[in-house]
């Protein structure tokens, strides 16, 4: 494990970059035609009562077409802050708690990584977040206090003596890598992660 001062070092092709993910260019355009951000459309939206309970989402689509020009898919971002995103968050925020804390830095540089090839999505269970590309998913992301497990779905690929079969461990994927340090993320396991992409 690479160390310095007690704590994991992240290689630097590996370190923090911006996400680039769908979602966020939908926020960057309604940023850019309305000026405001998720903060402000929250605001606005509980100053109208939008966020009680019982409010039907067409009510909040039809404010933001109305009062702001956006359209569905724009509104339905921002419906999703007000609703979902909270939620999910807090869900993935969960699997880097105690123990396991040390992870998110990796977890994060790899997103980004893979970022760079396409837009990368997450859905966190209570054991794993799945990496998703759209609706499919292509990998899964397993932490413990010492370990970090990777699971690849590729099918047509032949296991290894690193690329195990998944077998029991998670039927939703083909194969699992088991990391013990950051540097293990390296361009062998980010072309596996690529292809599964791809083939998602």
């Amino acid at each position: 494990m690479n160390v310095e001062a007690g704590v994991n070092v992240i290689p630097s092709r590996l370190r923090r970059y911006p996400l680039p993910m769908s979602f966020q260019a939908y926020l960057d355009t309604i940023k850019a035609k309305t000026g405001l951000d998720p903060a402000d459309f929250r605001r606005l939206a509980e100053e109208r009562g939008l966020l009680a309970e019982g409010v039907k989402v067409t009510q909040i689509v039809d404010w933001l077409k109305e009062d702001f020009g956006l359209g569905r898919g724009h509104a339905m971002a921002i419906v999703n802050i007000f609703q979902d995103r909270p939620a999910r968050e807090e869900r993935l925020e969960k699997q880097f708690t105690g123990t396991k804390a040390h992870w998110r830095a990796t977890f994060d540089a790899l997103l980004a990584t893979l970022g760079k090839h396409g837009p990368v999505g997450t859905a966190a269970t209570d054991t794993y977040v799945s990496l998703l590309k759209g609706k499919a998913k292509f990998a899964i992301v397993a932490m413990t206090a010492d370990r970090l497990d990777i699971g690849i779905k590729l099918k047509d690929a032949a296991p290894t003596d690193r690329f195990e079969p998944a077998g029991s461990w998670n039927v939703m994927v083909t194969h699992r890598v088991r990391l013990v340090d950051a540097a293990q993320i390296d361009a062998e396991l980010l072309g596996w992660l690529e292809r599964a992409y791809d083939a998602a």
